[in-house]
């Protein structure tokens, strides 16, 4: 997507970046790769026929120790929280509160209404029983998405949350990650990963129970893994790499737009980062920033790989196009770095989360803000929405017939069903309508 390392494309036809916006969205594509498809499938059905054996042979063959036993104590989990600094402890408390007291504003209510004919009509709530989060490991460890999977689920009231998350070699989880699920209340953890660990609480083992729904973000063999398993629980999303698409004119600072996209870029090579603006200076400013920021980078090589690909600046004529555009890509986390945020929010109908103004960096939103930071990617924000308390609830429809209502309504039931040429449908009807006849 660029000619070297961070002189980024910058293109004025409006055409052209919507050609590239669309390359950079479909930039995975999860059946393309014939190889990893075929392994996914080959794990999931060892892990279905041959449970806790197969897991941990693929743990051995891709994390490199045995895990015996599979589950972190009690004791290690206690001990990874009093081993925490305290200026962390305090971070991590200070994000579980915010985040828990923003989800309990997602609880969705009970209803009941009156028909018109005195029928009784409603829904009920009621969560779920298991949940399974996954946490990824590999490059860095992320004890936020601990956070942001099992809150919403304790919030919903989620009675058992079963936490798995690949080891390092040495079978250790990372304290951090540990100490976040500590104050989270949650003591079974497992140490597996990847598409072994999503068949694991999917279709459950001797030591791993079978969840009800898997949420959390992976690498491509986690991902296929979920789509896979969708139907014998349910799942949050299928996550992409992660994206952010900044809106900038002439007030923006290029300081704060470079690192805004060096903060996505550094993620994952795959990571996309995008900069829409107006003001040709700062489009030219924020080149030269990036290559300043990036100088003793401490992941740098990961920075450099997201931004040469998939990274892109678009000098648009107004911020109208800005929208436009912004709304075609449909992006994960959005920036409106522009004089007038509020205004421009309007225009936004496309995005995962949206980030107003200069002192609300995507990072607030990553850690503690308080909504939830698992968003959907790949333009899925089109049609899905952040994880919520509701991902792991279930809702119910109570119906509630009065005599009355039945006889009111008869015909046009028997109507419908004798349409559809079901006929005992139909006679269901008939039956206690001829039943009430005779009564009265």
């Amino acid at each position: 997507m660029a000619e070297s390392s961070q002189k980024l494309d910058y293109i004025t036809d409006p055409n052209i970046a919507l050609s590239k916006l669309e390359t950079i969205s479909l930039r995975t594509s999860l059946e393309a790769q014939v190889e990893v498809v075929t392994s996914v499938q080959k794990i999931l059905q060892d892990i279905k026929s041959l449970g806790d054996k197969a897991l941990v042979s693929f743990t051995e063959k891709f994390d490199g120790f045995t895990p015996d036993p599979l589950k972190i104590s009690t004791k290690q989990i206690f001990d990874a929280w009093g081993k925490t600094p305290q200026p962390l402890q305090k971070a991590l408390s200070v994000a579980k509160s915010r985040i828990e007291n923003f989800h309990k504003h997602q609880l969705p209510k009970d209803f009941f209404i009156d028909g018109e004919y005195g029928e009784r009509l409603g829904r009920k709530w009621g969560p779920v029983e298991k949940v399974g989060i996954y946490i990824p490991g590999g490059r860095a460890a992320y004890p936020s998405t601990v956070l942001m999977n099992a809150i919403p689920a304790i919030v919903a009231g989620v009675k058992e949350i079963v936490m798995v998350s690949p080891a390092n070699k040495n079978g250790e989880i990372d304290r951090t990650v540990l100490a976040a699920a500590y104050i989270c209340g949650i003591t079974k953890i497992f140490r597996i990963g990847g598409a072994q660990a999503i068949g694991a609480l999917a279709y459950g083992t001797n030591n791993i129970p079978r969840v009800d729904v898997i949420s959390g973000p992976g690498n491509i063999y986690v991902t296929l893994a979920k789509k896979y398993v969708y139907g014998q629980v349910g799942i949050d999303s299928l996550a992409g790499p992660s994206e952010v698409l900044i809106i900038a004119d002439e007030s923006a600072d290029k300081k704060q737009v470079a690192s805004d996209l060096l903060a996505q870029a550094e993620h994952d090579p795959l990571a996309a980062s995008i900069l829409l603006t107006t003001d040709l200076i700062l489009a030219k400013e924020v080149q030269l920033e990036l290559e300043k920021q990036l100088n003793a980078h401490p992941r740098e090589n990961i920075c450099r790989d997201a931004l040469t690909n998939w990274g892109l600046i678009v000098l648009c004529k107004d911020l109208e196009t800005c929208a436009q555009l912004s709304n075609k890509f449909a992006p994960e986390h959005l920036e409106l770095l522009v004089k007038k945020p509020f205004e421009l929010t309007s225009k936004i109908k496309n995005a995962g989360a949206i980030f107003i103004g200069e002192w609300s960096p995507e990072a607030t939103g990553d850690y503690l803000a308080g909504p939830n930071h698992t968003l959907p990617t790949s333009g899925t924000a089109r049609f899905s929405s952040a994880l919520s308390v509701e991902t792991f609830m279930k809702s119910t429809s109570i119906i509630n017939f009065s005599k009355d209502a039945l006889i009111k309504t008869s015909n046009s039931i028997i109507e419908l069903a004798n349409s559809e040429g079901l006929h005992s449908h139909s006679q269901s009807i008939k039956l206690r309508i001829s039943k009430s006849s005779s009564i009265d």
